[in-house]
């Protein structure tokens, strides 16, 4: 017999709006933004963009688009032993969340243990409903191939690219936070700025420029930037047709991103994403990226990394015990 526990969810947790605005304490003290020694404001430093709050806001809440603090605490209390998978029970995670470790245990995980600072319930403002948009049918199309292929795939034709450790959904562009390495570094020239994810130890080198060179496509896209006042604006197009990591969003994506400085350890980070082949409308998120003061660490995976053969060795074993090998994720039973 299962011991059943009561646990708030995001529609339990309703005691009415309030809105925290971010500190602009470190430039209002001054009145300055500080500068680098070319005169541009200075972005740089090791930040961190791992939150509790989702990227979409949850079904259950609608129109709700800021949590009280009281509900803040309450939903970040259920959530860091909801997402505890070592010490998770069926009761409280539910299936997507069974007892014991599943890829990593948690010691190693990095999600945050928060939500944004203005308690919004997801990263997405725009559509107001904060959510991403539906799929167009060229969209839903394109998904179905990719699902399909999956599906019927157990050779390396139809694995991502992360399984090859050559990119990440999270790494940008755009940042989207993601189960750890929620860390950057930004470094700034007079006439270029690097920003280095932590995840896959992806470095965008990024040159002040007002034409995007259209002679290749990179897995990355190609990033050209500028200064509008003092906000670093980042256009990014061309990317390669096959990178899965955006939602499905096809050859046309176009990506831009908005960062500024809010205090002194603390920059807003905005993006947009625009794609007439997979969304009708275009969608926007935010979140801060707060400064840390520990340094990047080197991200232990590589193109020839172990992971893709183990994926292809665990099939092949599936295949020898006559378990599934279309894709699916058999329920192995001991055979003990």
């Amino acid at each position: 017999m299962k011991t059943r526990t009561s646990t708030p969810t995001f529609a339990g947790l309703l005691l009415g709006p309030a809105i925290l605005l971010f500190s602009q304490a470190g430039i209002a003290q001054s009145g300055e933004v500080a500068r680098t020694e070319h005169g541009h404001p200075d972005l740089q430093g090791i930040y961190t963009y791992r939150t509790l709050t989702p990227l979409n806001r949850p079904a259950e809440l609608a129109d709700r688009e800021v949590l009280s603090e009281a509900e803040a605490t309450e939903w970040e209390a259920y959530e860091n032993r909801r997402q505890n998978r070592d010490l998770i029970i069926d009761s409280v995670g539910g299936a997507g969340y069974p007892p014991g470790v599943i890829s990593y245990n948690e010691f190693w995980y990095e999600r945050g243990v928060e939500t944004i600072r203005d308690r919004r319930t997801s990263l997405i403002y725009d559509p107001p409903d904060g959510r991403m948009p539906a799929l167009n049918e060229s969209g839903q199309e394109r998904a179905r191939i990719r699902a399909d292929v999956r599906a019927n795939s157990i050779g390396p034709e139809a694995r991502t690219l992360a399984d090859r450790c050559l990119m990440s959904g999270g790494a940008g562009p755009p940042l989207i936070p993601g189960s750890y390495n929620n860390n950057i570094q930004i470094v700034q020239t007079a006439d270029h700025v690097m920003i280095l994810s932590e995840m896959i130890h992806r470095a965008r080198v990024i040159r002040f420029d007002d034409e995007h060179q259209t002679r290749h496509v990179k897995w990355d896209g190609d990033s050209i930037a500028r200064w509008e006042g003092d906000t670093l604006v980042i256009n990014t197009r061309h990317f390669y047709y096959d990178q899965n990591s955006r939602s499905g969003a096809s050859r046309e994506t176009m990506i831009e991103e908005r960062i500024r400085r809010i205090d002194a350890n603390t920059l807003d980070y905005d993006f947009t994403i625009e794609d007439p082949m997979t969304w009708d409308v275009p969608w926007s998120a935010k979140f801060p990226l707060r400064r840390i003061e520990d340094p990047i660490y080197e991200y232990a995976c590589h193109e020839g990394n172990h992971g893709l053969r183990g994926i292809l060795a665990g099939w092949r074993r599936l295949e020898s015990m006559g378990l599934p090998g279309d894709g699916s994720q058999p329920q192995v039973a001991d055979t003990e």
